[in-house]
């Protein structure tokens, strides 16, 4: 007996023992793997060990009511020494994490159960404070009850709120809209806490990953510890072929998830159990985990339906009758739609074709048979075919992929030369070249792009302006010049991968676009485009610097190019929808950077608190619906496949209606003509 017992006791202590253990070992084959192929590795010292531990109390505890200061005073002693744990494989720092976090949890599950049933006073004169800077760790165990108290109010008048835009009705069934949501905040809040402390090893796993993932980014933010499954989820979304189940889901108001598309031929249209607009409430696959929609995070949920690793899933569902049923779907290689190039003939005066690269896919694993660049090459044939007078490539919202797909679309517009230069961490110079006598197209090209192009969005674009084989048009991209690898800590195993800055690549004329990004040559404004996210914003990015090119080239002439961007930037001055938008970005600017006063937790303040930015929404709103006489049509070979086909149809309408009224689309248009117009005097 005292022997089961002293094993019993014993176990936990082993498990977690075994887990430290693996995080450090798989934390110093990190660091080797880094150290011998990064770009531009870094030591593993106290800067390093300052930077993994704010960004992981933040991931922890971003919003400051978890851990109380002396929780986060027992932590930050390791905050100088991670460094010195890890190089010495000794990861035992883990167990305090895991138990301190895990106890914080159940305290915050003991206080939301011991408040639940508290009346929330709403006429107390308590006020929210809000700050864009992380407050400090202060919170006091004793003040727990009160802080959560102040922050659920909030939450619940917010969700009030933003039920109508009319306050009176509002405030006449508030007492019935206070206890519905009430009761549902405290159900999701507590539910989100159990789903973390019920399922097996998930706060060790998730801080594990966590803590290793945050010492990759500390070398650069694009590099990245994954999981197997974690890889085999990124890599789909680099394809145009995925295991698919078939199904198209979006948020509802109030974040459920919605089938909004059923694909013919799926895994969900096969069963005939499932319709448009049922509600899912919750996944589940086939290793025992499982996640509520109403308690577990749309990241969470969205990751076991995307990854490859989870080939089977099971869907509990809520029909419009309210019948409640699980339907369990096996995963098989769908054409991803959303992934894909497509192309229209796009029309105002001049008759162009327009091609969309939503990304740089490629065939990385062998389950697709053509990547990226060879699908725009049988779309160019498409157009060609309707005799197009120009082309306008679309790479707004491109966030890049494979850098050979971007060097193989490049050849089919620029015959011969150097394209890019690659740089390893030897300082060695790679020159990128094309040699392609024959051009899939020779005419002229606009190429649109805007602050969520990134890599290798930016080296095609790059070297369309370098060579000055077209005009960029659009506002500045992001400004990520770095290539990456997929590289496994074992060989053997496979189980574990880091996704690695390999490289930094530069235009060919020895210039970096690393932090400041493509400037187009005709600059259109672009709605929230000073609120976006960009390199620079990343505390351990790459700076800006250029190198000497140890080869030449030779452009194009740039015929014309002065006039017509002249005329672009002539017209676009005086455009109204340009004006609109600049007008509209000075009060999302001010918005955003002006800081928030303190809220008091009324109904009213809160109100005008979630109402202040309705009018400026509404500005937007009729912004982007601002209809265009843009005439958008499919190419003849299209519309022919079209006939048989009503899911592409439908499809199909969806992807003209978000085209149509791009003024983006309309101005390139514009300077195609402008162009067509100059070459024939």
């Amino acid at each position: 007996m005292k022997k089961t017992l002293l094993l019993f006791l014993l176990a936990p202590f082993s498990l977690l023992a075994q887990q430290n253990e693996n995080t450090c070992e798989l934390a110093l084959k990190i660091n080797t793997l880094l150290q011998e192929e990064h770009f531009k590795p870094k030591k593993v010292d106290d800067s390093l060990s300052v930077y993994v531990f704010d960004t992981f109390m933040d991931a922890l505890d971003f919003n400051r009511n978890i851990f109380t200061k002396k929780e986060y005073l027992k932590l930050r002693r390791h905050r100088l020494k991670l460094d010195d744990y890890i190089l010495k494989n000794n990861c035992s720092f883990m167990n305090e994490f895991v138990s301190v976090y895990k106890n914080a949890l159940i305290r915050k599950k003991k206080v939301l159960h011991k408040i639940q049933n508290d009346p929330f006073d709403y006429t107390s004169k308590d006020s929210i404070r809000f700050s864009k800077k992380n407050f400090p760790f202060d919170l006091v165990a004793k003040d727990l009850e009160r802080v959560w108290k102040k922050r659920l109010r909030y939450t619940i008048l917010e969700d009030i709120a933003k039920l109508s835009v009319n306050l009176d009705s509002l405030a006449q069934n508030f007492s019935t809209l206070e206890k519905v949501n009430k009761t549902k905040l405290f159900d999701a809040t507590i539910c989100q806490v159990d789903n973390i402390l019920e399922n097996k090893n998930q706060i060790e796993e998730d801080l594990k990953n966590t803590f290793l993932n945050l010492f990759c980014t500390y070398f650069d933010p694009h590099t990245n510890y994954f999981s197997l499954a974690a890889k085999s989820s990124f890599m789909s979304g680099l394809s145009t072929s995925t295991l698919s189940l078939g199904l198209n889901f979006s948020l509802g108001q109030n974040d459920e998830i919605i089938i909004t598309e059923i694909e013919p031929g799926g895994p969900a249209a096969k069963t005939n159990k499932l319709e448009k607009e049922d509600l899912v409430l919750k996944v589940s696959n086939n290793k025992g985990v499982a996640y509520a929609v109403s308690c577990s995070s749309i990241e969470k949920i969205g990751e076991m339906i995307s990854s490859d690793f989870n080939t089977e899933i099971e869907l509990t569902i809520q029909k419009k009758n309210g019948t409640i049923q699980n339907v369990l779907l096996q995963k098989q290689i769908m054409k991803a739609t959303t992934n894909a190039v497509y192309s229209f003939i796009a029309e105002k005066e001049t008759k162009v074709g327009y091609i969309n690269i939503p990304n740089f896919y490629s065939n990385f694993d062998g389950t697709i048979v053509q990547g990226c660049a060879d699908d725009v090459a049988l779309e160019i044939a498409k157009l060609k075919k309707d005799n197009i007078k120009g082309l306008v490539i679309d790479l707004q919202d491109n966030g890049g992929g494979s850098i050979e797909e971007a060097v193989k679309l490049a050849e089919m517009f620029i015959e011969k030369g150097p394209l890019s230069i690659l740089v390893n961490n030897k300082n060695e110079q790679i020159i990128l070249e094309v040699c392609n006598e024959d051009n899939v197209y020779d005419g002229p090209i606009v190429l649109l792009i805007n602050g969520n192009s990134a890599s290798a969005s930016e080296l095609f674009a790059a070297a369309i302006q370098d060579y000055n084989r077209g005009i960029v048009i659009g506002s500045k991209s992001l400004g990520k010049a770095t290539m990456q690898s997929i590289l496994p800590l074992d060989e053997q195993r496979q189980q574990d991968f880091v996704k690695v800055t390999v490289e930094k690549f530069y235009r060919i004329t020895g210039e970096s676009n690393q932090i400041k990004g493509i400037l187009p040559d005709v600059v259109l404004p672009v709605l929230f485009e000073n609120v976006i996210s960009s390199e620079a914003n990343y505390k351990t990015a790459f700076k800006n610097e250029d190198i000497i090119p140890k080869v030449k080239f030779v452009p194009l002439p740039k015929n014309y190019f002065a006039q017509v961007i002249e005329s672009s930037n002539l017209r676009v001055t005086n455009k109204l929808i340009f004006n609109e938008i600049n007008l509209a970005n000075e009060q999302i600017n001010l918005f955003y950077n002006t800081p928030k006063k303190p809220t008091r937790l009324i109904f009213k303040d809160v109100f005008e608190d979630v109402h202040q930015i309705d009018s400026l929404w509404d500005k937007v709103k009729k912004i982007v619906e601002t209809k265009s006489d843009l005439v958008i049509s499919n190419n003849t070979t299209d519309l022919e496949k079209l006939k048989s086909d009503t899911l592409q149809q439908d499809i199909n309408t969806y992807k003209i209606k978000n085209i149509k009224n791009s003024p983006y689309l309309e101005e390139a248009i514009a300077i195609l003509n402008d162009y067509n117009t100059l070459i024939k005097k």
